[in-house]
C-alpha cells in the first residue's frame, strides 16, 4: 500500500510539473480553451450577461491525460470589456488556484490587469462539485427575480419545460436555487456561496441578492445549457408575477396571499401547513394494487424487459445497480441472492441471473434502490402500452386539486422510484395528477424508517420550521421516524391496511376529506 501511494504521488508530481511546464501552458489545449472562453464572453455580452465589464466566466482545461481534479483553471480577467476580450487577456491558475500565467499589461487606456474577483467564488464550485466550469452573469433576469421577495431565501418553480435543461431535474420536479445576500465585494460572497452549496446538494447555482448568479456544469457545454435554462426560467418568473400568475405552483394558477389553518379535533385551529409529502401504498392507493398488479406485472416481465432493452445504456446500468446490490447480498448471506456473472458470460446468462434475484427481491418486499429503479423501466413500459392505469382512492383527486388551490405544496414520498411515482400518478382514471404535485422523493434521500431520510427532506424543502411539513401514511414506524424529525403527522386509516400498535398516539383518517 505505501508503495502504491509513493508511486502515484510519483505520477502526480511528475503529472503537475509536465501541466506547469511553460510547453503544456502555451500548448493547443491551453490555447483552445482561452480562445472558448474569448468567443463565449463575446456571446454572453450579446445576452446581456456581461455587459460594463461585469460578469465572468472559467473553464478547466479539458485534457483526457489529466485526472480533473488536477486539470489547469482558464479564467477570464477583471475590468475587462468581455466582448472585446483576445487570448492573451485570460489567466492560467492551477487546480488549487495560484496563478501559474498572467496577461501582460496593456497601455492606456486600458487597465492593468487583474485575475477575477471572482475567482475564490469559482474556487469552491470546482473543489465542492468537482465542476468543470463556472459562469458568473450579471444578467438582468437574474437580479430582477431575487428582488420579487426581499426575505425569500430561496427561488422556486416548478412544471415548466425548461427545468429539464438543470442538471437532475425533470418537468413535473420543484426547482430550487439557494439565495445569498449581496456584498461590497465579491470576494466576501465566498463563505456564503459555500454555504449555499453545502446546503443544497442538488443546486448547480446560487443566485446572488441584486447582484446575478453562479452556475456551474460539468463541462462548458453543461455550465452554459443550463445558464440559459436558469435564465429562461427567471425571466418566465418575472413575466408571470407580472401578470399575477403562480409560478411555483404546479397549476400556475392566480397568486394566492391567503394563509392556511386547519381545525385540530379539541377545536383549536392549528399553524398554517407549507407543505403536506404523502405516501402512496396504503395512503393514495390500495396496498393490493401494488402487491396484486405492479409487483406481479414486474416479476413476470422482467425477463422480456431485460432481453428487449438490454444493450440500451438505460438497462445497462439497471443490470450494474442490480449486480452491486447482489454482490453485497452475497457477503451478507441474503437468501435468495444469485451471483450475477459480468457481460462476459453472455447476455442469456446476465438475464437469467438477474431475473432469478429480482423475483427473489420482490418476494421478500425489499425496498432498495436497485430493484426500484429496474422496476419502474418495466412499469414505464406497462403504462405506456396501456396495460397498466394507475389506481388512487376516488378521494384523493379531489384533496389534490383543493390543497393546491389553497396554496399548499404537495410531495409524494415512496419506497418506489421516482419513475415509478411519475407513472402511477400521470396514468389514473382520473387524468393526469401530477399537475398537483411539486416534487417525489424516493429511498435515494434515505430509508422511510429512519428519522434522518425525513430530516433531509426538509432541509430540501426550504421551510423554517419542520412541523408546517404534514406527513401523512399507513406505517406506524414511518410515522414514528418522521414525528421525531420534528413533522406533524396523520397515519392513513384504509381498507386492506394492517394494525397499528395500541395507543400509537397519531391522529389517523379515513378520506382525505378529514385532512
Amino acid at each position: 500500500m505505501a508503495a502504491a501511494s509513493a508511486a502515484q504521488s510519483t505520477v502526480n508530481g511528475a503529472l503537475k510539473m509536465a501541466t506547469n511546464s511553460q510547453a503544456y501552458l502555451e500548448g493547443d489545449k491551453v490555447k483552445e480553451t482561452k480562445s472558448l472562453i474569448a468567443e463565449l464572453c463575446r456571446h454572453f455580452y450579446n445576452q446581456g450577461w456581461v455587459s460594463g465589464t461585469g460578469g465572468s466566466i472559467t473553464i478547466k482545461v479539458h485534457d483526457e491525460s489529466v485526472p480533473k481534479s488536477q486539470q489547469l483553471i482558464v479564467m477570464s480577467p477583471s475590468g475587462v470589456q468581455k466582448e472585446r476580450m483576445v487570448e492573451e487577456d485570460m489567466y492560467i491558475m492551477s487546480s488549487d488556484g495560484s496563478i501559474l500565467s498572467a496577461p501582460l499589461a496593456k497601455p492606456t487606456p486600458h487597465k492593468p490587469p487583474k485575475c477575477s474577483d471572482c475567482a475564490p467564488l469559482f474556487m469552491k464550485a470546482y473543489e465542492m462539485r468537482n465542476a468543470g466550469a463556472v459562469i458568473h452573469s450579471h444578467g438582468m433576469e437574474s437580479c430582477l427575480v431575487t428582488m420579487l421577495n426581499p426575505l425569500a431565501k430561496e427561488f422556486r418553480i416548478t412544471h415548466m419545460e425548461m427545468i429539464k435543461g438543470i442538471q437532475g431535474h425533470g418537468y413535473y420536479d420543484e426547482l430550487v436555487v439557494p439565495i445569498i445576500e449581496n456584498t461590497a465585494y465579491e470576494r466576501e460572497l465566498t463563505e456564503s456561496l459555500a454555504e449555499a452549496i453545502k446546503a443544497y446538494p442538488k443546486t448547480t447555482a446560487v443566485l446572488v441578492r441584486n447582484h446575478g448568479i453562479y452556475v456551474w456544469g460539468d463541462s462548458w457545454i453543461s455550465a452554459k445549457t443550463q445558464s440559459e435554462c436558469y435564465h429562461y426560467l427567471f425571466d418566465a418568473a418575472i413575466k408571470l408575477h407580472q401578470l399575477g400568475i403562480d409560478w411555483t405552483t404546479p397549476t400556475h394558477g392566480p397568486i394566492q396571499n391567503a394563509k392556511i389553518s386547519t381545525l385540530a379535533p379539541n377545536g383549536n385551529i392549528e399553524p398554517s401547513r407549507r407543505c403536506i409529502i404523502l405516501d402512496i401504498e396504503g395512503t393514495t392507493t390500495p396496498i393490493s394494487f401494488v402487491t396484486d398488479v405492479l409487483f406481479p406485472y414486474a416479476r413476470n416481465n422482467v425477463g422480456r424487459h431485460l432481453d428487449a432493452t438490454y444493450d440500451s445504456a438505460e438497462t445497462q446500468q439497471d443490470i450494474k445497480l442490480l449486480r452491486a446490490q447482489v454482490q453485497q447480498d452475497l457477503e451478507n448471506g441474503v437468501a435468495g441472492a444469485v451471483c450475477i456473472p459480468s457481460d462476459d458470460a453472455g447476455k442469456m446468462e446476465v438475464i437469467a441471473a438477474s431475473v432469478a434475484n429480482v423475483e427473489a427481491m420482490i418476494k421478500a418486499d425489499r425496498k432498495i434502490t436497485a430493484l426500484k429503479e429496474l422496476q419502474g423501466h418495466i412499469w414505464q413500459t406497462g403504462f405506456q402500452n396501456k396495460e397498466l392505469e394507475g389506481l388512487v382512492f376516488d378521494d384523493v383527486p379531489a384533496a389534490l386539486e383543493k390543497w393546491t388551490a389553497l396554496g399548499i405544496k404537495v410531495y409524494i414520498y415512496s419506497s418506489g422510484s421516482r419513475l415509478a411515482q411519475r407513472l402511477l400518478f400521470g396514468h389514473t382514471k382520473h387524468g393526469d395528477l401530477r399537475k398537483f404535485l411539486y416534487g417525489f422523493f424516493d429511498t435515494t434521500v434515505g430509508n422511510k424508517r429512519e428519522t434522518k431520510s425525513y430530516a433531509e427532506i426538509t432541509a430540501s424543502l426550504g421551510v423554517d420550521n419542520p412541523s408546517e411539513i404534514l406527513f401523512v401514511t399507513d406505517v406506524y414506524q414511518e410515522a414514528t421516524a418522521a414525528k421525531a424529525a420534528g413533522l406533524e403527522v396523520i397515519i392513513s386509516i384504509r381498507p386492506g391496511n394492517g394494525p397499528l400498535p395500541d395507543n400509537h398516539g397519531f391522529r389517523t383518517f379515513r378520506s382525505f376529506s378529514e385532512i
